[in-house]
């Protein structure tokens, strides 16, 4: 009788590891491609959002005319309507 071989543990042929070396980098592949699209929408988004932040920057400096143009209006009025009473 022979003695039965000692338990070598798992044996992965080349076949297999080179199998599994091509199957992450096929998923390498894909992961860098959803990158590259993210990436791409990201300076999308940037430029919509300079440009969203530009048009609020003007409509916020062309909004302080009209609260003192009806400031100064109801000062002349109370000038115009009090000088009457003065002379």
């Amino acid at each position: 009788m022979s003695t039965p071989p000692p338990d070598l543990g798992v044996v992965v042929s080349p076949a297999k590891m080179y199998e599994e070396v091509r199957r992450i980098g096929d998923g390498l592949i894909r992961l860098e491609s959803k990158l590259d699209a993210l990436a791409a929408d990201r300076k999308d988004v940037d430029s919509r959002l300079a440009d969203h932040e530009a048009r609020l920057r003007h409509l916020e400096a062309n909004r302080w005319p009209l609260p003192t143009i009806s400031a100064i209006a109801a000062v002349v009025a109370v000038v115009a309507s009090i000088a009457p009473l003065v002379h």
